[in-house]
């Protein structure tokens, strides 16, 4: 028996809410609501109204970290400025994790390749968190969804060179690639450590562009919206969304959004992060 993945292809912000509740995981205590709060420009990001119900659901604050790329957040200034023109500001109480150092380091004694992870100090504020992912292709990774979340999302800006680099922040752009795709494996399983488990994953094949909501400037969506997955699981939930696209064969734009994926090894995170402990990539779809 596999993970449960709950999957509507209603794709609502009411969904959102009740695929939450028939997973029957209560996130107790201060939660941190993990997003992507969106590169000025991008037009696929999804918006503060969409995700309201749920965040409110959980009494969540929006957490973000800075960026490690040239752009509108890559410093704590600019991006409480994008925080506010993208309305997260005016919706939600939000937390840029890494506003002021230092970096809160977790160890990886089980690392294959990172030994440590440079998150946002704040993090530690919370005793729980939900994670509110985008699914989409992404221009390294080869898509993004909540194993990218886990890592480079809830990374500082130094934490994100150094997993982007395989440990060395030198080499943020130019490290061997499955190192940097078994990094992000690596610190993922350091944040499902940190919070004991205590997690829900939200994943929203909506807006599907074989680029990452990082990009100012990013392809239109090249496949049709697919549905909702939620899941105690963020192998699983990941595994899910890749066979969900496989499953789309009538789908013109099918093979554009998988060559993104496939030349960038995109599965090969899904892999380690498997092979780490971080969850398993059997899993039960229980559509709604």
């Amino acid at each position: 028996m596999g993970a449960k993945v709950y999957f509507s292809r209603k794709i609502t912000p009411e969904a959102v809410a009740e695929l939450y509740d028939l997973l029957g995981k209560r996130l107790d205590g201060k939660v941190a609501v993990k997003l992507h709060s969106g590169e000025v420009g991008n037009q696929n990001f999804l918006k503060p109204d969409f995700w309201k119900p749920i965040i409110d659901k959980v009494g969540g604050t929006v957490t973000e970290c800075n960026t490690a790329y040239e752009g509108q957040r890559n410093t704590t200034a600019k991006h409480l400025k994008t925080l506010k023109k993208h309305g997260w500001s005016e919706y939600f109480n939000v937390d840029l994790m890494d506003a002021e150092g230092p970096d809160l380091v977790l160890d990886i004694p089980e690392g294959k390749v990172i030994k440590k992870n440079y998150v946002g100090k704040n993090l530690a504020n919370y005793s729980s968190l939900l994670v509110l992912s985008h699914f989409k292709g992404h221009p390294m990774g080869g898509y993004g969804g909540a194993l990218k979340q886990l890592s480079i999302g809830i990374a500082s800006s130094y934490g994100k060179a150094y997993i982007h680099g395989a440990g060395d922040t030198k080499e943020i752009w130019t490290s061997e690639h499955d190192s940097f795709l078994e990094a992000m494996a690596d610190a993922a399983l350091s944040i499902i450590k940190y919070f004991n488990g205590n997690i829900v994953y939200v994943n929203v094949m909506k807006n599907m562009s074989v680029d990452c909501d990082c990009c100012a400037v990013a392809e239109d969506p090249c496949i049709r919206d697919i549905g909702i997955l939620v899941s105690d699981d963020p192998v699983a939930i990941d595994q899910a969304c890749i066979d969900l696209v496989y499953a789309a064969k009538d789908d013109p734009g099918q093979k554009h959004f998988l060559e993104r994926v496939e030349s960038r090894n995109g599965v090969h995170t899904i892999k380690a992060a498997a092979a780490s402990g971080a969850g398993m990539r059997e899993y039960e779809l229980i559509e709604v």
